[in-house]
Formats: C-alpha cells, structure tokens, sequence
C-alpha cells in the first residue's frame, strides 16, 4: 500500500488508458484534439474549478492541481488545456462581480462550455478604445491557449492613458482564429494568436476597469497560472519515468557487459530510477504544499495582506524551479533507461522532452531563482507581476 496517494478524480481512471493510446500519434499530427476535448467534458472535468454555489464540484485547489498533474503525465497538451480551461474560470471568480460569476459560471456548467485564453502580459497589441457603453478591440494576442473549440475567453488589453490593463470576456466567435501554432512540442494545446477586428463588448464584459489598480488578491491569479506550469511539469516527468520504467520490464535488453540476465536488475538502470523518483517526490511534495497555500491565501479574499500573497508567490517559485528541472531531466533520461530501441518513432517518446522543452521557456528559469535567491539574502518579496 502506498503511504501517500494523490486524489484522483473518478473520472480520470476511465479516461487515462484511452487517452494514453493515442497520445503518441495526436502528438505526431497536432492539429486540435476535438474528440479528447469531448470525453474531458462529457467527464464533468470542466466544472472543477466551479463553486458548489454555481452548481460545480469545487474541488480544493491543490486536488485540482493532482488531476492535471495525473493528466499531463499522460498527455501534457490536454491537461494544458484544461488547466487554462480552470484558469479563465478562476479569472472570473477573482475579478468579476457577482452577476458576472452567476452568468458566466451558470452557462459553462449548463452547457459544458470551454473557455479561452487571451491574456498574453507580453503581449499588448490588443488595443481597447472607449466607446458608448463600452469598448472596442483591435489589435492581436499570442499564445492563446485553448483558444479553439472554446466559447467564451479572457483577453487584457492596453487602454491608451490608462496605468493598467483592461480586462475583459468575449465570445470566442467574435475573434479571428490564426492558424500559427508550430512548435516542437504542446502540439495540441491550440495556443494560436487571435486578431479583433473593431469588436465591440459592453462594460457588463468587463472584469476589471483599465484605471482600477490590481489588489493583492487579484494578483493571486498570476500565482495560479504559476503552479499550473509546476504541476504541466511534474506530469511530463512522471509520465518519463513511468514509460522508462515499464519499458525496462517488458522491453528493453540488458548491456552486455552488466552480467545480469534482465535490464531491471542493472545496478546502474536501478540507481538512475531511484534518483529520478526521489527528485520527483520532493518537487511534488512541494507542489501539493505550494497548492495547499494558494488555497490558504485565495480563501482570504480581499484581506489578503501583499506580504501573505508573496509568501504564496515564493513556495510556489521554489516548486516551480524543481518541477523545471525534473522535467527536463527525467525526460532525457528516458533514453538512457530505454537505450537505442526506445528511439524509434512509433513510441514518440521524445514528446516527453519537447514537451517539457517547450514549456519551460514560459518564463526564464534565472529570473525564478533570483526572485528566491534575493528573499533569501534580503527579505525582498518578489513584486506581484504576471510572472511571479
């Protein structure tokens, strides 16, 4: 019996093995995961972040965190998708008022409704214009996650001689889809950019007012979107380590000079294993303690204090330098523990690699452990900023 398992969504059990044969193949195509999105949401897994008095399951933040970690150890570009998917929720939930959350959070659960991202902090070509009851968009954004087959996303954008952004929900419909996501890896997260056209939303789509300063609870949300990476992370490198692991047993030769009859019983093969699932361990031990905190400090709500929301920002900060390197290295060392026959390209495994590669460059892993390095040497807080 294991001494400490992490919650596991019901769901989650049925969908893992279907999911898990097709991984290697949608990864080779790209392309938008229509049918997965499907059996995601016929799952109820869209309504975990929704609160029980909208109708949803309300699952605590750090168990929420567990089912895209358990996901994205099987395919790291769905459960990217769904986290976001909770990440624009969570949006609502922090900057909307209460007939906004009402509206929104009714149609998403009624409706099984996706949303979108759009809210791009590096990107500010999206531009908002005062107009009669509202404002009107143009510009583009970058790096749009679950942007298709989504109905509603968030966007920011600037407002000419206003300090902050604004930020705002539009229906998905009234933006024009580019197809421009390439990379080498999160294939089928459908993180394209998105261009407005003069597309107008009414004040009641607005979330926060480009002249209303961001409080120390609204900036929670940049913390969020910090530990969905965490926990991308830590489930490329289980999902690395499970795969190398099961290969070894049921596959792989030993070497020829190891003088043992079996790969499993390599002394060199054992100790690579055993570091990789020491490492892990600690980086998810520190991701649930991370989750447990944010939930801490989102349940203050509006008397959250700037020095508690840094506090949350910096135990994030350090799972966060953990998850990124066992990520990358866990998934480098699956070759070494499959040898040369784990390259072969039906297995895909090197989708574990660029999956994490790709990922790990959302925001620089030096500016993370400055940020920890100068609360270490100084006391200094890291500033509430998108990235921190």
């Amino acid at each position: 019996m294991a001494l400490y398992t992490p919650y596991r969504h019901p769901a989650l059990d049925t969908l893992l093995p279907v999911l898990s044969e097709t991984a290697a193949r949608r990864d080779r195509e790209g392309g938008h995961a229509l049918e997965e999105k499907q059996l995601l949401r016929e799952a109820g897994l869209l309504n975990l972040s929704i609160p029980r008095a909208h109708g949803g399951d309300q699952l605590p933040w750090a168990q929420l965190y567990q089912q895209i970690r358990t996901l994205a150890a099987v395919d790291s570009a769905l459960a990217h998708v769904l986290a976001f998917h909770h990440l624009q929720v969570l949006t609502v939930l922090i900057y909307g008022n209460a007939s906004q959350q009402a509206d929104l959070l009714a149609q998403t659960r009624e409706q099984g409704l996706w949303w979108g991202n759009a809210m791009n902090p590096l990107d500010k070509r999206l531009v908002a214009t005062p107009s009669a009851g509202g404002y009107r968009l143009t510009g583009a954004k970058a790096f749009c996650s679950g942007t298709r087959g989504s109905r509603w996303m968030t966007l920011s954008a600037h407002v000419e001689g206003q300090p902050y952004p604004l930020l705002a929900v539009v229906p998905t419909a009234e933006v024009r889809q580019l197809d421009d996501w390439n990379p080498i890896g999160q294939r089928q997260t459908d993180s394209i950019s998105v261009a407005l056209d003069d597309v107008f939303i009414a004040h009641e789509q607005v979330l926060k007012q480009p002249d209303v300063p961001p409080s120390a609870f609204h900036t929670l949300r940049n913390c969020f979107a910090q530990l969905v990476l965490v926990n991308l992370y830590l489930g490329i490198a289980e999902g690395a380590l499970s795969t190398g692991c099961a290969f070894i047993r049921e596959q792989a030769r030993p070497w020829i000079t190891s003088g043992v009859d079996a790969r499993e019983d390599d002394p060199f093969q054992q100790n690579r294993v055993g570091l990789l699932d020491a490492r892990i361990a600690g980086a998810e031990a520190a991701a649930d303690r991370a989750g447990e905190w944010l939930q801490i400090a989102y349940d203050r709500g509006s008397a959250l204090t700037v020095e508690e929301r840094g506090e949350v920002s910096l135990v994030i900060g350090q799972a966060k330098v953990l998850a990124h390197q066992i990520s990358l290295q866990a998934s480098q060392e699956l070759f070494e523990m499959t040898g040369a026959k784990g390259t072969h390209q039906d297995y895909g495994f090197d989708r574990f690699w660029r999956n994490a590669r790709t990922h790990t460059l959302h925001d620089p892993l030096d500016y993370k452990l400055n940020q920890l390095g100068r609360w270490r040497l100084k006391g200094q807080l890291p500033n509430p900023q998108f990235y921190a």
